[in-house]
């Protein structure tokens, strides 16, 4: 089948925010559609036991033939389910969202087919995420860090601990020419103001979004995603002053091109 992936990869590529919903629970799947997140990821992995696998496969079928658009998270290559949910999401002609993504070999197979979104969740991930993020059909890279904190055995609440792990996947993605990458989740899904600051934290990181776990999430996120006022109007004010013929002032602070492609990265933002 023969797919014009365009409005995927545009919409994968500026996405804030990608809210999971169950594979299993078809009743939830427009009600996450209408939350406004910017990408719906149905969820065979996780979300859903193993007896309900087949059923949550069947279930997104039936959705998407029916004229809806998501992409599936797929259980990680080498598990029981993996060939049957890749099978699943090449027969849509959906992207797909690769667990435990850690070999470029691998990946590349399923990248020359579908989309992927490459979730890295494992130490052999983040060492991995440059070659990663510079294979053709890999679109975006996201952290995983609850399994990679498990593996590593520290708080995943633990910032500093995470820290070069949230930094190698910004600076894979901007070697890759990726947009920036996607930060995990915020399991305290009533906890607003957690959700704020570990947006504001991954954003001052260089990550451009997060995923979501529950509906109530998605516009705290993009709220926070959103450049302050202040640093739009200063934007402004730069390509106001700015000229073609090089390096000009504002308020006796040079301008040159570094903070010209700062001030369009946050209108851009905005």
């Amino acid at each position: 089948m023969s797919v014009d992936w365009s409005r995927d990869i545009a919409q994968l590529s500026t996405a804030r925010t990608l809210l999971f919903v169950p594979g299993d629970r078809p009743e939830r799947f427009d009600k996450a559609v209408s939350t406004g997140a910017d990408a719906v990821v149905l969820d065979l992995e996780d979300a859903v036991a193993a007896d309900a696998k087949t059923h949550a496969r069947n279930a997104i079928r039936d959705w998407v033939w029916q004229g809806g658009r998501a992409l599936i998270r797929v259980n990680a290559i080498g598990t029981d389910h993996h060939e049957e949910d890749l099978a699943c999401a090449r027969e849509l002609g959906v992207p797909v969202m690769l667990a435990k993504a850690e070999s470029p070999d691998h990946v590349r197979s399923i990248a020359q087919h579908v989309p992927v979104v490459a979730l890295v969740e494992t130490s052999a991930g983040v060492i991995a995420a440059p070659q990663l993020a510079g294979l053709p059909g890999v679109v975006r890279l996201a952290l995983g860090h609850m399994d990679l904190a498990a593996e590593l055995g520290i708080d995943p609440a633990d910032r500093t601990a995470l820290l070069y792990s949230r930094s190698a996947l910004v600076m894979a993605s901007a070697a890759g020419r990726l947009p920036g990458p996607i930060d995990g989740v915020t399991t305290a899904v009533r906890d607003a103001d957690l959700l704020r600051d570990n947006v504001n934290h991954a954003r001052a990181l260089g990550m451009t979004g997060t995923l979501c776990i529950h509906p109530s999430q998605v516009d705290v996120a993009h709220q926070q995603l959103r450049p302050a006022q202040a640093d739009v109007e200063w934007a402004q004010s730069i390509l106001e002053a700015s000229n073609s013929d090089g390096v000009s002032t504002l308020n006796g602070h040079m301008i040159d091109p570094p903070v010209i492609a700062r001030a369009r990265n946050i209108l851009a933002q905005n």
